[in-house]
């Protein structure tokens, strides 16, 4: 398996597939980069070459205890990328790794990075503040810290359900995408899985977003439980330069099902 390690000593997994212009898939946590495979198989039949990473602490990457903030991950993507020499590329981040490839495309990416692709991501700011009262409160993400610690393999497998709707009357229920949920949060270190819950909702994002000078599609469900749009999709909207918001009825955070078909459409009609 491929790995690459950085210039901390972390050694960070990916996949790369297909030949064509690069596109780069970050995930979102607790996952890893199993949760992009059926992109992986997509975007590469489409002619695209495909690469997806294990953020550090998460996967098959090496289990870390420092370095679990947006900064550093960002930091990890763009050497990533240095030693793969992507240019011309297209970054696709899902939740937190959708604040990943922002902050790299923001702070990293010039004379690289050609487009920006969000789903469900976490920009500008997750968490309540005075000046972001539409965001969710501290207390919440003690809880979810809380969890971790007591007992994270059940936590995995209750917050799947909301994660992919499957809490709503009528959901059809895949008991399948919740085990591999599961699977995949039990790969995370739990210092990484702990520490990760910070970066992802007091990282505020606000000037990465304005800083951006590649057009930016922003992908969001209506019915996301985990990231809210009207803190997230609905506000990085009003502060990127080149923005395409597109609002998915009815969809949850995890991509899946229709959401998943349609986003993957209109993700390769948007980089074409």
């Amino acid at each position: 398996m491929p790995h690459f390690t950085t210039s901390d000593g972390t050694e960070l997994y990916y996949t790369d597939q297909g030949s064509g212009r690069p596109v780069l898939f970050s995930h979102g946590w607790p996952l890893s980069s199993d949760a992009w495979q059926v992109e992986l198989k997509v975007f590469a039949d489409a002619g695209y070459r495909v690469i997806a990473h294990d953020r550090r602490g998460h996967g098959r990457s090496s289990q870390t205890y420092t370095g679990n903030d947006m900064s550093t991950y960002a930091s990890d993507l763009a050497q990533l990328v240095d030693h793969l020499d992507l240019r011309d590329l297209v970054v696709v981040g899902h939740s937190t790794g959708g604040g990943e490839v922002v902050r790299y495309a923001a702070q990293h990416g010039a004379e690289r990075v050609r487009a920006v692709v969000t789903a469900g991501a976490v920009p500008p700011l997750m968490l309540k503040t005075e000046s972001n009262p539409e965001g969710t409160p501290l207390e919440a993400f003690d809880g979810i810290r809380a969890n971790v610690l007591h007992d994270r393999s059940q936590f995995w497998k209750d917050l799947a359900l909301p994660f992919y709707g499957f809490n709503r009357d009528g959901a059809a229920v895949s008991q399948g995408l919740i085990d591999d949920f599961w699977r995949q949060g039990m790969l995370v270190n739990l210092a990484a899985a702990y520490d990760c819950v910070k970066a992802f909702s007091e990282t505020d994002q606000t000037a990465d977003l304005q800083a951006l000078d590649v057009p930016i599609f922003i992908a969001h469900g209506d019915d996301d439980q985990i990231v809210p749009i009207v803190a997230a999709a609905e506000k990085s909207i009003k502060l990127v330069k080149d923005g395409t918001l597109k609002v998915y009825p009815g969809a949850s955070h995890g991509i899946h099902g229709a959401y998943q078909e349609e986003l993957d459409k209109d993700i390769l009609a948007f980089i074409a």
